[in-house]
């Protein structure tokens, strides 16, 4: 049995349906992200979980029984928001003893959860330090310790990243992997961030207008999506716009206004004469100078209109001779300098007849 269950579940603010029919199985020990745009639905679900909110429709079940009509203060859930919500006027033992003291926990019992919580969060000689004295990072972390401190079935984190400074988010995303494998708790995640989801994620549930679109582990979401909502959400993504021309077990031909035949994989069955696009992620594509070909089933020519160079790798922008605008990454990984197609530069585009993923919707 799932530790929580959703089922069936839709939450209306008058006209609006902010979730519709969603339904959830989450694992005890799991790291399940919900993941989507703003307004599709995903704190709506996390505030049903915590108790601040209830369904119009559809029940939610925690080991088996369900949580209609306890309020969220009996509920072995702890949420951890963005914005920390520490008390100000207590040190950080103060803020992370505060669930203990509330549900009558013994002093000494006080002291030594508080003193294991912060050694969990690496935190062991800020104790007495006040929320302003600490940096970001070291806020989230005590508001983490805080949510951790009662040891609940679940931990709910409300876009808890989101205030952070690049460098400093990424470095809390393996804290937060390192800190659900070592305490087990089941975390609930909520983020509109893609690389943060697919990073931390066991499974990744992908939110669109209320609806969950594709429910998978984020090797299976960025593959193979299942739509152009999840494919153009996940990531950088192509889309060819052709037509199935032919289609065997393991291959389609596809063609493409101004580019002619495609060729592409069968990952289900697809009859011809349907129409829809060739997902390709940048990854994909090799971009080379028109006389270094390297002979793939795919190649067109086009011309460079802008390129982003990020380090490791650069991101070209490439207008096939049709107009179409693609995107292409080459990786910087040479010695010395690495070689970059100027703007205006003609170049060839390829990729394999196995990659990428035909959509139909």
């Amino acid at each position: 049995m799932a530790l929580l269950e959703i089922r069936n579940v839709t939450r209306r603010f008058g006209d609006l349906s902010a979730v519709l029919g969603v339904s959830l199985a989450i694992e005890a020990g799991e790291f399940f992200t919900l993941l989507g745009p703003s307004g599709c639905g995903k704190t709506t679900i996390l505030r049903m979980i915590a108790g601040f909110d209830a369904p119009d429709e559809g029940e939610l079940f925690l080991d088996g029984r369900p949580l209609a009509g306890i309020p969220p203060e009996q509920r072995p859930v702890h949420t951890v928001f963005q914005n920390y919500a520490l008390f100000p006027h207590l040190t950080v033992a103060g803020n992370i003893a505060f669930p203990l003291e509330m549900a009558g926990f013994a002093r000494d019992d006080i002291r030594r959860r508080t003193g294991e919580a912060l050694e969990l969060v690496h935190l062991e000689d800020k104790g007495g330090a006040y929320p302003h004295a600490l940096s970001g990072g070291q806020k989230q972390r005590v508001a983490l310790a805080r949510g951790l401190v009662n040891k609940p079935r679940l931990l709910l984190l409300d876009e808890p990243l989101g205030a952070l400074d690049a460098k400093l988010r990424e470095r809390m995303q393996g804290e937060l992997i390192a800190l659900q494998r070592e305490v087990g708790i089941t975390f609930v995640f909520v983020t509109h961030a893609q690389q943060e989801a697919l990073a931390l994620s066991h499974r990744i549930a992908v939110m669109n207008a209320g609806r969950v679109e594709q429910l998978d582990v984020p090797e299976v979401l960025y593959s193979t999506p299942k739509n152009r909502f999840v494919a153009d959400f996940i990531g950088s993504i192509n889309l060819i716009e052709g037509e199935v021309t032919a289609a065997s077990r393991h291959e389609l031909q596809l063609v493409a206004p101004g580019l002619g035949t495609i060729a592409a994989p069968a990952h289900a069955p697809v009859a011809p004469g349907t129409r829809g696009a060739l997902a390709l992620r940048p990854e994909h594509l090799r971009i080379a100078a028109p006389e270094a070909r390297a002979g793939l089933k795919n190649h067109f020519t086009g011309t460079v209109a802008e390129y982003l160079f990020l380090g490791d790798v650069t991101v070209y922008k490439v207008r096939l001779d049709n107009g179409l605008l693609i995107e292409a990454l080459a990786t910087n990984a040479g010695s010395g300098k690495a070689y970059f197609h100027e703007i205006g530069d003609r170049v060839s585009i390829e990729w394999r007849h196995d990659a990428g993923i035909f959509l139909d919707r």
